[in-house]
């Protein structure tokens, strides 16, 4: 695809392909009355749940915990430690190496075997807990993303980590290791069971479909990471900011306390969301958005339907020529943030299509009244608004232009604010406050124009949660 002044690079970068998905069977609302049981026979119910255990390769990883404490103690006082190294033999040295691997071996087990798993008809049960016993039921329906990643020694030993998105809740819940195969089949039949199927046949609807949308090519995103401005500024601080406290005090450990967390931010900013973002790709299904990403660690992610609060689209300064946005969410109790990392703008507007359908991103919207001027000096021009019937539309910035678009049915509360001086010129700011615990402001309106906005948002809000689409797997 090209766009005009887009680089070369982004000739090879997908168009969006209508979804023309595979049938599959429709949700049962009702499942069929069960058989009696048979004499003698005990029943699913009566037995419970069939209890699983995770893989096999599972005790290494958790045999990590007790290395990690003593490796903790020993870097926390390692005056402390090395004393008490100097007074042991070679001979109780050896013993007290063994006892710490055998120790950590033991615990990997006992943690391995004293957690189970069971898919119920409404839930999901793991269990955990020697000692301490911990129960976590997670409500099927309440799912919204259910994600595979894969670090890199659990590509190598071929196994994979299942992390459950559940509404209400903060922290992932997660399964930690399965087999690659395992986990794939247990991710679609949770999705097929959150989704409505009976449970009789969640085993057969399999995985849905996938229609790859985007897919990110590596010069690209190499690029776009090198036109930031993020990376050279940290990069610039990193190497000027230490050559002057040298200068200024004369010490080591100051110039390397300074030094070391600008390199790491540096790198983290460029190599590090290069190797997170590599290969990423977007496909639609019918239970989402998947996103499969990572050069080193795989992650599988799903943005759930109906769950995305607010999308922004993140136009840097050096990547305006090219014609380049970014693409971020906001997803109510999900970490899922980015959508596409780097894409041409009408690219970046297809896929929004498919995360809001229906709504269309304003090619122009209106700017404050020049009078903003005495309140922000010169950056009043960033901002803008467009109302449409289906989204609230705010942006901000100069240098890095960032549009909100917040769907109608996804405002919880509106509010009008204004400071003294803001008063004293006739204006006001207008918050949008969504379900992700996030805010969207249109800066600086007319004081009379934001008033009419407070009680008209209000008012298409309402309208907007009657006519939209439930918050459903594959509906």
């Amino acid at each position: 695809m090209t766009t005009p002044g887009a680089s070369k690079d982004v000739e090879d970068m997908e168009a969006v392909k209508d979804v023309r998905d595979e049938p599959r069977p429709v949700p049962e609302e009702a499942s069929a009355p069960e058989a009696a049981p048979v004499p003698g026979e005990v029943s699913e119910v009566a037995a419970g749940p069939t209890e699983r255990r995770l893989h096999p390769v599972t005790p290494l990883r958790r045999a990590w915990a007790p290395v990690a404490v003593i490796a903790g103690w020993a870097v926390h006082d390692p005056d402390q430690a090395q004393r008490q190294l100097t007074r042991l033999t070679t001979m109780t040295l050896t013993a007290v190496l063994v006892a710490a691997v055998l120790g950590a071996a033991l615990y990997g087990f006992l943690s391995w075997w004293f957690t189970h798993f069971a898919v119920t008809d409404t839930e999901l049960r793991i269990r955990t807990g020697l000692v301490f016993r911990r129960t976590a039921h997670i409500r099927l329906e309440r799912l919204q993303a259910v994600d595979v990643t894969q670090p890199l020694l659990a590509r190598v030993a071929g196994v994979a980590k299942l992390k459950l998105d559940v509404v209400g809740t903060d922290k992932k819940d997660e399964l930690a290791y399965l087999g690659q195969e395992e986990a794939r089949v247990l991710r679609a039949e949770l999705l097929a069971r959150a989704a409505g199927f009976a449970p009789e046949t969640a085993h057969e609807v399999g995985e849905a479909p996938v229609q790859r949308l985007l897919h990110v090519p590596a010069g690209v995103l190499a690029v776009s990471l090198v036109l930031t401005g993020a990376t050279w500024g940290t990069l610039a601080a990193a190497l000027v900011v230490p050559p002057l406290l040298w200068f200024a005090t004369h010490s080591v450990w100051t110039v390397l306390a300074t030094a070391l967390p600008l390199l790491g931010a540096a790198g983290a900013s460029s190599v590090g969301r290069f190797v997170g973002e590599y290969d990423w790709t977007v496909g639609e299904s019918p239970d989402g958005l998947r996103i499969d990403h990572g050069l080193l660690d795989r992650t599988h992610e799903t943005v759930p339907p109906g769950r995305v609060q607010t999308v922004r689209i993140v136009e840097p300064l050096l990547w305006r020529r090219r014609g380049w946005v970014r693409v971020e969410l906001d997803v109510a109790g999900s970490s899922n943030s980015v959508l596409v990392p780097v894409a041409p703008r009408e690219v970046a507007d297809a896929v929004i299509a498919r995360v809001l359908p229906g709504v269309t991103v304003p090619t122009s919207l209106a700017r404050p009244p020049r009078r903003a001027g005495w309140c922000v000096p010169f950056w009043w021009r960033g901002y803008g608004l467009a109302v449409t019937d289906t989204v609230f539309v705010a942006r901000h910035g100069l240098l890095r232009r960032s549009i909100a678009l917040v769907p109608h049915a996804k405002v919880q509360s509106v509010r009008l604010e204004q400071g003294p001086w803001q008063r004293h010129k006739g204006l006001a700011d207008v918050r949008v406050d969504t379900g992700a615990n996030k805010t969207v402001t249109a800066r600086l309106r007319d004081a009379s124009e934001a008033a009419e906005l407070l009680y008209g948002q209000a008012d298409r809000s309402r309208t907007g949660r009657r006519e939209a689409r439930p918050d459903r797997w594959m509906a």
